[in-house]
This record gives C-alpha cells, sequence and structure tokens, in this order.
C-alpha cells in the first residue's frame, strides 16, 4: 500500500485534537468518582462499601470491552463503532448523573463503562492511520497528553465538584464533550482503506461472532478486575469471594489462550490477536504499558491521600501541589514528539524509566512536615519521565506490524495500560496497609517510659487535655489517644509510603535495559509500523 494512501482530507492534527476530547473525557472518568464515593453513599442510602461498587462496574465493563474493541470495528467499521461508543458515553453519563439508586447508578455505569471501553483502542488507531509515520510520535504526544495528565486532573476535579456542587455533576461533565467530539468525528474522521474493505468483506461473506472468544475475554478480564478492586478488603486469599473469582480468572484466562489460538489457525478473525506476542518489540511494549499504568496509577491514589489523610490538606489544596506533575508533562510531551524522529525512541524509553526511577526515589524522601513547595517540586521531578515512555512506547508498539492490526495494537497496548493501573492502584492500597502495620508494630516497641522524645510529647499533650477534662488520669488517656492518632498512626503510614515508592523507583530501573531489545525503527520515522 503506497504511504499516502488512505491519507484523510482534513488537517490531520485537527483530527488529533477531535479524538483527544474523547480521550480527555473518558480517562478523567477512571478516577474522576474515587473521591465522590462517600457523597454518592450518603445521597443514594448506601454503606460506602456498596457505593465502591460505582468504581468496580466501569472498571470491569471497561477492561472487558478494551480488548474487543478491535474485533467490533472491523465489523461495523471504526468510525461508526467509535461515534456509537462516544454517543454510549454520553447517554450513560446521564443517566449517571439521574440514576435514583444505587443499583440503577451500577448499572448506568456498566454501560458508561462499555463506552469508554471501546474509545482509547480506536482513538490511538485513528492517530496511527492519520500520520505517516515519521509524524507519528507527535501525535501520540497530543494524546499521551491528554492519558497522563487526565488520571492526575480527575481526583481534584471529582473534589472540586463535590465541595462545591452536587455530586451528580462529575458525570453530567461529560455530556457536552461526547456532543463536540460527536459532531467533530462525524465531519473530520474517516476510515483509511483497508478497515473499509474488512468490512466491505464481513459484509459480503456474512458475519459470524466468536461468542465463546467474547465469553472467555469478559470471564478473564472483568473476574481480574473485580479481583484487583476487592482484594485488599476482602483480604485477598482468606475470602471465598475473592477464590471463587480467581478460579474464573484462570477459566477465562485458560480458555481465552486456547480459543483465541485455535480460531486464528482456523482462518477466522479472533477477538484479540495472540500471534501479536511473537513480536518481540509488541511483547516489550505490552510489558512497558503495564508497567507506566502500574506506576502512573498508583503514584496518583497515594500522594493524594498522604496529602488529605496525614498533613490536612483539602482536596482543593493537595489539587493544587500535585498539579505541577501535569504541568511537567505538559512541558515535556511537545519535546518528546519533536526528538521522537530524530532520536533512536529506544534510548528515549530508557532515559523515561531512569528519570522516572530518580524522581521516585526524590519523592521518597517525603516526610510529614514538608512544606507545599516541597510537594509542588517532587511532583514535578516524578512527572518527568511519563512523556518519555508513553510516546515511545505506544509508536514502538506498531515496528513490525500490519496495517489491518492497527486496532489490535492500539486495543491491547490500552488494555495493558488499564490493568497495570489496576493493579498498581491494588497494590498501593494492599501495602500502604500491611507495611504500614509493620512499622506501626516496630514504633510502639520503641515507645517506652525511656524514650525521653515519647515521654515529652505525652506530657504535652496532657497538659494540653487538662484545660478540658478535670481528672488528670482522663487527660493521660487521652493525651495517649492524640499520640497514637498524630506520631504512630501517621509516622507508620508515611514509611509504608516510603517502601512503597522505593519499590516503584526500582522497578523503573529494571525495566530501562528491557527497551534495547526492541526492534529499532529505521532511520528517521517514529515507529515504521506500516
Amino acid at each position: 500500500m503506497p504511504e499516502d494512501q488512505g491519507r484523510p482530507k482534513h488537517n490531520p492534527w485537527v483530527i488529533a485534537v477531535t479524538v483527544t476530547l474523547a480521550t480527555i473525557m473518558e480517562v478523567l472518568d477512571t478516577s474522576i468518582a474515587n473521591v465522590a464515593v462517600p457523597h454518592i453513599a450518603g445521597g443514594l442510602g448506601a454503606t460506602q462499601d456498596q457505593a465502591t461498587w460505582v468504581i468496580t462496574s466501569y472498571l470491569v465493563s471497561n477492561a472487558v470491552v478494551l480488548p474487543a474493541a478491535a474485533y467490533f470495528s472491523s465489523i461495523v467499521g471504526r468510525k461508526r463503532f467509535y461515534m456509537s461508543c462516544v454517543a454510549l458515553f454520553g447517554i450513560s453519563s446521564i443517566l449517571c448523573g439521574l440514576a435514583p439508586s444505587l443499583p440503577l447508578l451500577l448499572f448506568f455505569r456498566v454501560l458508561q463503562g462499555i463506552g469508554g471501553g471501546g474509545l482509547a483502542p480506536s482513538e490511538q488507531a485513528i492517530l496511527a492511520d492519520t500520520f505517516p509515520p515519521e509524524k507519528r510520535g507527535q501525535a501520540f504526544a497530543v494524546y499521551g497528553l491528554a492519558v497522563v495528565t487526565a488520571p492526575v486532573l480527575g481526583p481534584t476535579l471529582g473534589g472540586w465538584i463535590v465541595d462545591n456542587y452536587d455530586w451528580r455533576w462529575i458525570f453530567f461533565i461529560n455530556v457536552p464533550v461526547a456532543l463536540i467530539s460527536l459532531f467533530l468525528t462525524s465531519r473530520l474522521v474517516e476510515d483509511p482503506p483497508h478497515v473499509t474493505e474488512e468490512v466491505e468483506k464481513v459484509k459480503k461473506e456474512g458475519f459470524r461472532m466468536d461468542k465463546l472468544g467474547f465469553g472467555f475475554v469478559a470471564l478473564a478480564f472483568g473476574c481480574l478486575e473485580v479481583i484487583l478492586d476487592k482484594g485488599q478488603e476482602d483480604d485477598w486469599l482468606n475470602s471465598d469471594f475473592i477464590r471463587f473469582f480467581l478460579l474464573l480468572t484462570v477459566i477465562g484466562f485458560v480458555g481465552m489462550i486456547t480459543w483465541e489460538l485455535y480460531i486464528a489457525r482456523k482462518g477466522e478473525k479472533p477477538i484479540i490477536d495472540l500471534h501479536l506476542f511473537g513480536n518481540r518489540t509488541f511483547a516489550i511494549a505490552f510489558m512497558m504499558m503495564l508497567l507506566v499504568g502500574f506506576a502512573l496509577y498508583g503514584a496518583n491514589i497515594a500522594m493524594p491521600q498522604i496529602l488529605q489523610q496525614l498533613m490536612g490538606y483539602t482536596a482543593g489544596g493537595a489539587g493544587e501541589a500535585l498539579s505541577t506533575g501535569g504541568l511537567a508533562t505538559i512541558l515535556m510531551m511537545p519535546l518528546v514528539g519533536f526528538l521522537m524522529g530524530k532520536v533512536d525512541p529506544r534510548k528515549l524509553v530508557v532515559c523515561g524509566y531512569l528519570l522516572m526511577g530518580f524522581g521516585l526515589f526524590y519523592v521518597a524522601q517525603i516526610y510529614l512536615g514538608v512544606s507545599f513547595a516541597w510537594v509542588a517540586k517532587a511532583r514535578f521531578i516524578q512527572s518527568l519521565g511519563l512523556a518519555f515512555l508513553f510516546v515511545p512506547i505506544s509508536t514502538l508498539a506498531y515496528v513490525g506490524t500490519r496495517p489491518e492490526q492497527s486496532n489490535d495494537v492500539s486495543g491491547t497496548t490500552n488494555l495493558a495500560r488499564n490493568v497495570g493501573g489496576s493493579i498498581g492502584t491494588s497494590f498501593v492500597t494492599t501495602f500502604a496497609a500491611r507495611w504500614g502495620q509493620t512499622h506501626q508494630a516496630y514504633l510502639a516497641r520503641h515507645v517506652n517510659a525511656g524514650n525521653v522524645a515519647w515521654v515529652g510529647r505525652l506530657n504535652a499533650l496532657t497538659q494540653q487535655s487538662k484545660g478540658v477534662l478535670s481528672s488528670t488520669a482522663d487527660a493521660q488517656h487521652r493525651a495517649m489517644a492524640q499520640f497514637y492518632q498524630q506520631s504512630l498512626s501517621a509516622q507508620a503510614s508515611i514509611l509504608a509510603y516510603k517502601d512503597i515508592t522505593h519499590f516503584f523507583a526500582i522497578a523503573m530501573f529494571v525495566m530501562a535495559p528491557l527497551a534495547l531489545l526492541m526492534t529499532r525503527p529505521p532511520k528517521g520515522t517514529a515507529a515504521a509500523a506500516h
């Protein structure tokens, strides 16, 4: 196929901005509802544990659709599938905002997750086919700007909305974005020839849905998301609920791999093209994108909790302190897009992992008394490497693939990022609790009458309590409770967070050399996908 065949009639940068609109909308929704869970529970008369299914239901349906997006795009056409997903996302957002009960809200969140799951793979594939290889890195820089900054802004925006308005507005704000996206997409985006040919082929030969394959995909990734989201809450394998879902996950993955390879050997189109993993560069890109999601979402959930729960920041204050991470990404993305056509992308990936590793080691110096300026600086440094990872990895994933595999590549790499994000969030939640308990037990062993610092702090708190309580014994009990909450528990939590951050940093350094095992794209191209 000639290199310029199928290029769009309209300005490709306008198309890039168009698809990025929906990206921001969808990625925001993976995190914006987190801070609204207590408000949703109160507004709908549910417990907070029940309301957390608002998050889980979205993640499960999103994970099920992500790997299957390429399959459905090839059947109905990429543009039609993409616009259907935007429309479903917008309509379900309205329904979520109007939901009168928790069960209905969960149902509408499932619909929203289905719509959102089809967006990212379609958007990335549109960009890959809209831009020639030498400009693809710059296009992914625009797209990556939304993907990397939206999870950072989500909790902050959600906190501001629930503090100043009703929680239902976290869903209503999606509607105008969806309408604008639909209008622009209908006018600007076109399916490339290889997509049109595939759709015509399906029409002529008839469509046979790989129902069993889709069932295995839904079972595997849906149950995996439930485990990751509810594991710590239910004490992992000590829970019959988690063990049951783990069994279903294993059955789903074994069945999916066996059946999809069988379907491919028969010459039929599988839900997921597992032969992509035979391409070494793609397989490494998949693992690296998994780690990007792991570190990005893990860090994004940990730092706001530290600031708000241990340092007394409001949601707005925490958002302001952490907003420098988005600033770092905004500054670095254009630079990375420019370098993609001039520097070996593999070297940029190595640079990105090293920057992330050193940045995380800097963040690990945190303590309870750090200033607002230190937090802002640490967040900025931590985020510098993200642009050097997302853009090169996204483009390297296409090296050695065929044009008709664009949808499969984008769907699978986006799945890696989302699953990595769920793993990272689950990792932080679990080990913050468990390592925190370990540190707390260690600190408690050193709280005794021979510890001068502890005795001085306890005496000061006792004197403060005497102004409220007449009994010295009551004042001492209150002082002990205050010391436990303000000092012991908080210090244990911050130590656990430092351990987690060190782990993330080491993981970055370990992954860096793997980039050199990927196939080097031809000189002067961002990624020779086709």
